[in-house]
């Protein structure tokens, strides 16, 4: 294979090898611990401007089916992996991970220490790179990479959302032997799509919503004009502060109709209620981050991908009579979790704004509920592609607040995590 240079802007460099397309990109990298999935995460829009690494070190093994695309297109920058597998075994296979990646022209890089890099980032936090095949002159590439943009306030949702509004009842076959047949249609929703992951899309169809599927910026006056019985937020890449267009509807659509929020879905439903931002150090991204709802007192191991996060203290004061007796806010949210307290804010536009889940690994804020209007979010994906299930249950509630159901969170993830999955069918059996 011929060989590349990753060069990190603290001029940090790794040498490789180069494993699909040749070519030098720039972006800003990160990592990703999932164990599986890769191909859901490199197709996954919500990585727009960003080289991704995975943690894992043999990365392809399994193939590529395109049933399990999370788009049509590939919004990453590049790719870093230890060890690239270019002979997959799977029965669902239909082409090595290279050569897809060529296909898409994605410039990916093998052969370099993962953990060293991954080690790295954790400790200086995310920053630009560059993968090339073509320069490998390290003090060239570091005054390329110095000199190439930064995500931060850059609105990489409008690069990744569709351009027309669409209906959406995609649900692929070659999944049917492990995921049961949805529900009938029963709820109007209008999903807006800044970046949105297909299995989202999939997982709203599933529990009986009738979907139409508008751009990033589709005028609240538009999506009413549907009558809508739902509004639903995507997940998307970036920073949340560009993409104000969004977050401007939101304040339009609250007390009009029910909302559910995904990961920038969460992050424009926070900015709408007036809260700030931050950029984590290094992001969460991965198939196994411990959240603790606070409602349910349930541990929810999850999907997750954004590199910014809420702060919870930016969305008003405590309310100490609704929030366990606490008139001050905790610098990390997991005091909350010790105190078994889901604490409650008096927000200055859309009143009480209840913290109802909290990442275990640095205490940020996974979740919040408004409880004088029909709108909640998280910060995490719950379709489980790739990932765990414990957050399935989110789509349910989301049908629950359609029905105006008052508990509508209180789910109890041990008996709804599977809900929907078929195993030991007949195809199942036979290819497993």
């Amino acid at each position: 294979m011929p060989p590349a240079k990753l060069v990190l802007e603290d001029g940090t460099v790794f040498d490789g090898f180069a494993c699909a397309a040749e070519g030098e990109i720039y972006g800003e990298v990160c990592f990703n611990t999932s164990l599986e999935g890769y191909l859901e995460v490199i197709s996954d829009p919500s990585y727009a401007g960003q080289i991704i690494t995975m943690t894992y070190p043999q990365i392809g093994n399994y193939g590529v089916n395109e049933d399990d695309l999370q788009s049509d297109e590939l919004a990453l920058r590049g790719l870093v992996v230890h060890d690239m597998c270019t002979t997959p075994s799977n029965w669902r296979s239909t082409q090595s991970l290279p050569d897809f990646l060529k296909q898409h022209n994605v410039v990916a890089i093998s052969g370099i220490d993962t953990r060293s890099l991954t080690a790295h980032l954790r400790d200086c936090g995310a920053q630009k790179g560059v993968i090339s095949t073509i320069d490998l002159d390290d003090a060239s590439l570091l005054e390329k990479v110095k000199k190439s943009p930064s995500i931060v306030g850059i609105n990489l949702a409008q690069t990744v959302s569709r351009t027309t509004i669409d209906t959406f009842d995609e649900l692929p076959k070659s999944q049917e032997f492990a995921v049961a047949a949805p529900q009938k249609p029963r709820y109007n929703v209008v999903a807006y799509d800044c970046g949105v992951k297909k299995s989202i899309l999939q997982g709203l169809v599933r529990c009986g919503c009738a979907l139409t599927v508008v751009p990033w910026n589709t005028p609240a006056e538009e999506v009413l004009a549907l009558d809508p019985d739902g509004v639903f937020l995507s997940n998307g890449p970036g920073d949340p502060e560009p993409v104000h267009e969004t977050y401007e509807q939101v304040q339009k659509f609250i007390g009009k109709v029910p909302i559910f929020g995904i990961c920038l879905g969460h992050q424009m439903i926070s900015l709408a209620c007036g809260a700030q931002m931050e950029k984590l150090k290094f992001g969460h991204r991965g198939g196994n981050q411990p959240v603790m709802n606070l409602r349910t007192h349930r541990v929810e191991i999850t999907a997750q991908n954004h590199g910014f996060g809420l702060l919870f203290d930016s969305l008003g004061p405590l309310i100490p009579e609704l929030s366990g007796g606490f008139s001050q806010h905790s610098a990390d949210l997991r005091d909350w979790v010790e105190r078994s307290v889901a604490p409650v804010v008096q927000n200055e536009r859309f009143g009480r704004i209840q913290l109802t889940h909290v990442n275990l690994n640095d205490g940020t804020a996974e979740g919040i509920a408004l409880l004088d209007y029909p709108v909640f979010c998280v910060q995490y994906h719950p379709e489980a592609s790739p990932g765990p299930t414990d957050a399935h249950y989110l789509f349910t509630a989301f049908t629950r607040l359609m029905d105006k159901d008052p508990h509508y969170l209180d789910i109890d993830i041990a008996t709804d995590r599977l809900s929907g999955w078929v195993f030991g069918s007949e195809e199942g059996a036979q290819n497993a």
